[in-house]
């Protein structure tokens, strides 16, 4: 297939390039050349502003478009409706954080999703985040009636990833000895980015007209499990100390970015356990989970020692956790 990739050169938009080529795809990518400039110099690269600069699309055509960086209602039907009479289907990257964080476990693409309050509201903002996704996929499917793929993505994890949620538990397994943990209960759900790349560019080529939760393990998980995979995989020695929400909020834990991933009881069974079923039944698959946490550490150990760590528990707040423990 011709494929057009609005993006192309950050995490998932690498992914799907990576998967793109070994599946045998000729891909273009259309993108500002802000990000990794130069990483795919093989690979045509249109430059231009999604917003402003549409007419690089003019004259073109494409068998299939994927959208991975739309976040604006306004901005994602302009380039649905430039792309509509010369391109057959539209596959947007949406995510799970179109639904409330409150709900019942195991939603599926049926339930109610957030309403976009004020339309002129364009700030891309943790409130606003998932309305704004709602919207794009409204933009999409006006302008593919029938021919759009919704791709409500979960937590993606992976090499690459720049968010350091989950790159921050393979990290500090690795680096061992006591370690600050949420409750071992909680659930987790999370999907490799290069998993996520293959069920989406296999959609895509079936131009599936669907929408679908995209997450993982197949079976439910928990945060004790998983960094007792995460563990073993690296053969570390840590040793995690899974406190109570009581405990992290007494203490003025930030949840989920400060300490990643770590989600209240209240939230954590209805944002970390939604229905994936319509996707496995689809032929969505998870490598395992070793795989993943091997190639993370692989990359991370790459990383410069000052990086950037949106999400981080700092080391000095760490070790004043675990003396309180003593």
């Amino acid at each position: 297939m011709d494929i057009l990739i609005i993006g192309g050169t950050q995490f998932l938009g690498r992914a799907l390039v990576e998967a793109g080529r070994r599946r045998g795809h000729r891909l273009t990518l259309f993108n500002r050349g802000r990000t990794n400039p130069g990483l795919y110099s093989e690979i045509e690269t249109l430059i231009g502003d999604r917003e402003t600069q549409l007419e690089r699309l003019a004259g073109r055509r494409w068998d299939a478009v994927i959208d991975t960086c739309g976040y604006v209602p306004r901005v994602v039907a302009l380039s649905a409706q430039a792309l509509k009479d010369r391109v057959s289907h539209y596959t947007f990257i949406s995510t799970l954080s179109v639904y409330p964080i409150q709900g019942a476990p195991q939603r599926d693409e049926r339930a109610a999703v957030l309403p976009l309050v004020d339309e002129a509201v364009e700030d891309v903002t943790g409130e606003t985040y998932g309305p704004l996704k709602v919207g794009c996929e409204k933009a999409v499917e006006a302008a593919f009636p029938g021919r759009a793929l919704l791709i409500r993505a979960g937590l993606i994890v992976g090499p690459w990833d720049p968010t350091n949620r989950f790159t921050y538990w393979v990290t500090r397994t690795a680096r061992g000895g006591a370690a600050i943990a949420p409750p071992a209960q909680q659930p987790i759900q999370f999907i490799d980015v290069r998993d996520l790349a293959e069920f989406t560019l296999r959609q895509t080529e079936a131009r599936a007209a669907e929408c679908y939760n995209v997450s993982g393990p197949a079976a439910r998980l928990n945060f004790g499990d998983l960094l007792a995979g995460v563990k073993a995989a690296l053969g570390s020695d840590v040793h995690y100390h899974h406190l109570s929400d009581a405990f992290l909020r007494e203490h003025q834990v930030g949840e989920f970015m400060e300490l990643p991933l770590w989600v209240n009881a209240a939230a954590a069974e209805g944002f970390m356990r939604f229905s994936i079923g319509r996707a496995l039944r689809a032929g969505l698959r998870f490598r395992p989970l070793a795989e993943t946490v091997r190639a993370i550490d692989e990359w991370a150990r790459t990383l410069p020692l000052d990086a950037a760590k949106p999400a981080d528990l700092p080391r000095e707040k760490e070790a004043a956790l675990l003396a309180k423990l003593e």
